[in-house]
């Protein structure tokens, strides 16, 4: 197991990513001040976001079943858990977008390789409301840990 968003599983079977990218905000807001450079104030943190490109090749690896499963998450309006192989909590997170390039076709219009590139982006982790209905018990239990 790559990494695990509510009960979905990243893996050479299902979802390879191929990088993992990461990029967190914090804000800073700005007032205009005559003759000198404005005036910053910390506001909090702002977006953080993870994005999964990745392959896929449907006769080795994953295929369209596991882009129409994490389309189906996404289509819910919720927020996974998300946990790496190694143990290592993210937090919640909601799926903010997927595309997918399809290329090199068989003669009926079965691709060999699909391209994807998933985005997620955190929510904050006492919104509980939103949690998906597919995460397991010890995700919960690992949630109330870190609240």
């Amino acid at each position: 197991m790559m990494m695990a968003l509510g009960q979905f599983v990243f893996s050479l079977s299902t979802l390879a990513y191929q990088e993992f990218q990461r990029q967190t905000d914090w804000r800073h807001g700005s007032t205009s001040r005559i003759g000198v450079r404005p005036a910053r104030q910390f506001l909090g943190p702002g977006d953080d976001s993870i994005t999964l490109p990745g392959v896929l090749l449907p006769e080795l690896t994953g295929g369209i079943p596991s882009l129409d499963e994490v389309r189906e998450m996404a289509d819910t309006g919720r927020a996974w858990v998300l946990v790496e192989g190694t143990g290592r909590l993210y937090g919640l997170w909601v799926i903010e977008s997927l595309s997918e390039t399809r290329s090199l076709f068989f003669s009926d219009g079965t691709a060999r390789r699909i391209e994807f590139s998933l985005v997620l982006k955190r929510v904050d982790d006492d919104r509980i409301d939103l949690l998906g209905t597919l995460v397991s018990t010890a995700a919960n239990q690992l949630l109330e840990e870190l609240l």
